[in-house]
């Protein structure tokens, strides 16, 4: 499925393998598309698996900290490596016929007012254990030049969108919420503020459920109206766009401690849709059309809320043919090439770089025998 109707550039399309592990812990996300960095030519297999309740612990211990411990790193990189081997085996791929790997890692730390952000994952490693040429590490020539370093999927957002009618926003409800807005040539980004990890974390610490499936403990209770004002009044959502979020920027235990489970489910699913809300006055224009992708999107008491705040129509992406599950890895599989043609990542719209930046590092396999630029 071709996307794009624009003149391919002069560099031949690679097969390239996206990995994606979010916000929400929830676990890794693998896509494979073929592209030259500009026009996405193929959709190849994709395949998720959930991370085991004890990884993920494990995962969430080191959140908020500005590293972590190196069996960790090995692990949390053996493991993706090893569900990259498993995709190509479903598949009877060999490794020869993949050309790149794009390895995003896991964001535990996120500070780009002062320079830092932090995603695990061994770059190096995952090209030994694959035989892959392997692109990482995207985020740290943004951040370094004085940009927010997220988000970095509005760029593959623009170039599926160019055959759609606009002005249209696409909505990522993963840990952290993001918005692309689109018209034509014009992209603007930014985080909107918690989407489903508040959620996920209030319902794990009540009931021990990963997530609130369905959204049916939040559709059972009632929001807290003073509650919910009080995580509205942040000085996040009147600061301008471009701009970004750590996933435990918002530290709502103590504002939402005394409600129930219902109650408080209720009140962070509202104020996630509050939020977008509060992102409207930011927008060049108003969205004809929002569609979602992330796991919120099958949320439909999020949905619900989602469409009463922007009152326009609200559809997952799949309402124009992308793959909601496989969005942000087959994102980070388009970056990994786009790196390493020198093309930009991330713009001044989209996180306030100074200019159009390119960035991600190159760990080319062992064996250094196959040219993929």
């Amino acid at each position: 499925m071709t996307l794009i109707k624009q003149k391919q550039g002069s560099n031949k399309p690679l097969r390239a393998l996206g990995l994606m592990s979010g916000t929400s812990l929830d676990g890794v996300d693998a896509a494979i598309i073929e592209t030259d960095g500009v026009e996405i030519f193929s959709h190849g297999p994709v395949r998720s698996v959930p991370y085991e309740p004890e990884f993920r612990a494990r995962l969430r211990e080191v959140l908020g900290k500005r590293g972590a411990p190196g069996n960790l790193i090995a692990d949390f990189t053996r493991l993706q490596a090893d569900f990259v081997l498993a995709l190509l085996a479903a598949n009877n791929l060999s490794t020869d016929e993949i050309d790149l790997i794009g390895f995003h890692g896991q964001t535990i730390f996120h500070d780009p007012k002062n320079r830092v952000t932090v995603q695990i994952g061994d770059g190096e490693m995952m090209a030994e254990l694959t035989g892959i040429d392997t692109v990482a590490e995207f985020r740290h020539d943004d951040v370094a030049a004085g940009g927010e370093g997220a988000p970095l999927a509005p760029l593959y957002h623009q170039a599926l969108a160019r055959d759609l009618d606009g002005p249209l926003a696409v909505l990522n409800l993963g840990g952290v919420g993001n918005v692309t807005y689109i018209d034509g040539e014009t992209v603007l980004a930014f985080d909107t503020g918690p989407a489903n990890a508040l959620m996920d974390d209030w319902i794990l610490r009540h009931n021990g459920a990963p997530f609130d499936e369905g959204g049916r403990i939040a559709a059972s209770g009632k929001a807290d109206e003073a509650v919910l004002a009080k995580l509205l009044d942040h000085p996040y959502f009147d600061l301008k766009p471009p701009k970004s979020l750590d996933r435990d920027q918002f530290d709502v235990a103590k504002a939402i401690s005394w409600l129930g489970l219902e109650n408080g489910a209720a009140t962070l699913l509202h104020f996630t849709s509050e939020t977008i809300r509060r992102a409207l006055p930011h927008l060049p224009g108003k969205p004809a059309r929002w569609l979602l992708t992330g796991g919120g999107r099958k949320n439909p008491a999020l949905v619900e809320a989602i469409k009463a705040v922007v009152n326009v129509p609200v559809e997952p992406v799949e309402a124009v043919g992308w793959r909601g599950d496989d969005l942000e890895a087959e994102a980070f599989a388009f970056l990994a090439v786009r790196s390493r043609r020198g093309f930009p990542l991330s713009l001044p719209t989209t996180t306030g770089v100074p200019e159009p930046m390119t960035g991600g590092h190159f760990y080319p396999a062992p064996s250094g025998a196959r040219a993929t630029a």
